[in-house]
């Protein structure tokens, strides 16, 4: 049984494959006249991190843009950071915001970390946590899609809210093109 991961792993090996074959042949073959096709594929990183305010979205610098009109998988990785000081109930959501149009896309929002501690203590609590997001979008033109984030507080206050990238760990954005 393939996974929806793997399944795309395996989808960008393919496609890496054949976009590589592909190049080859049209160096070899001097009498190509037409430039070669846009890349099937991408991946971004997120290389800072990102503060978030409570109950906004907040844009991040991670977008990539979907180079022509056609169905995409997206793939992305999202690692979120928070601590704060009990009590408290807070929780990081982030979704995929389609910059073209101006809207979410459908279904992507998910619960990236939460810290909950009703107990009363002066003891912070906290921690990373990294979720994924995997959607297919269709569209019909070159289309920039973005990560954004919100900060929840439903009981005390984060102290420290952030979409988070270091050497530990990467938030990622990727994409493929699978079919038309």
């Amino acid at each position: 049984m393939l996974t929806r991961r793997t399944g795309f792993t395996a989808l960008a090996a393919t496609a890496l494959l054949v976009g590589t074959t592909t190049a080859g042949a049209a160096q070899s073959d001097t009498s190509a006249t037409s430039p070669a096709p846009s890349a099937a594929t991408g991946i971004e990183h997120l290389h800072t991190q990102v503060d978030l305010p409570a109950d906004a979205w907040t844009d991040t610098p991670l977008e990539v843009t979907l180079p022509r009109n056609g169905t995409y998988e997206l793939d992305a990785d999202v690692r979120g950071r928070l601590q704060g000081l009990p009590p408290v109930n807070t929780f990081i959501t982030a979704r995929l915001w389609n910059v073209t149009t101006g809207t979410a896309v459908p279904d992507s929002e998910r619960l990236v970390n939460q810290i909950i501690d009703a107990n009363a203590g002066d003891a912070e609590l906290g921690g990373n946590q990294t979720a994924p997001i995997n959607e297919l979008i269709r569209v019909r033109k070159s289309t920039t899609i973005r990560l954004q984030a919100r900060r929840i507080d439903a009981v005390g206050a984060a102290t420290i809210s952030q979409i988070y990238s270091d050497d530990s760990g990467y938030t990622s954005l990727r994409y493929a093109r699978v079919g038309s």
